[in-house]
């Protein structure tokens, strides 16, 4: 597996993690269809929540939430809808959220979660 690989992988699970100790309950991880991915799929309470997971070891080019850009989001979306298509669900809201991951050599792991991030 590659770094860059291994350090997505280990990202996502600290947010599934984080997620699930904020009491929200994950529905779907790694979703995919013909327009992209979407890396977990969530539900808070009545809101369901798709969630990009963006991990970084440093700021050097930025927060990790910066790495989504406009099109990014817009392609979240696509995928979202998608993920609606194929789905049932009865929820009263819908929010696209940002999970950023922390993992430095010489500090503690930290998790921002940017509710409703775009």
């Amino acid at each position: 597996m590659r770094v860059k690989d291994a350090l997505g992988r280990f990202g996502e699970d600290t947010a599934v993690r984080y997620l699930l100790q904020g009491g929200m309950e994950i529905l779907d991880r790694n979703w995919r269809c013909a327009a992209g991915e979407i890396d977990i799929v969530a539900r808070d309470g009545l809101c369901l929540v798709f969630c990009e997971v963006k991990t970084r070891s440093s700021d050097r080019y930025g927060t990790p939430a910066q790495a989504v850009v406009a099109g990014k989001a817009a392609r979240i979306r696509r995928v979202a809808a998608q993920w609606l298509h194929d789905h049932e669900h009865e929820l009263a809201a819908l929010r696209f959220d940002v999970v950023e991951v922390y993992r430095r050599r010489d500090s503690p792991i930290r998790v921002e979660h940017l509710r409703g991030a775009f």
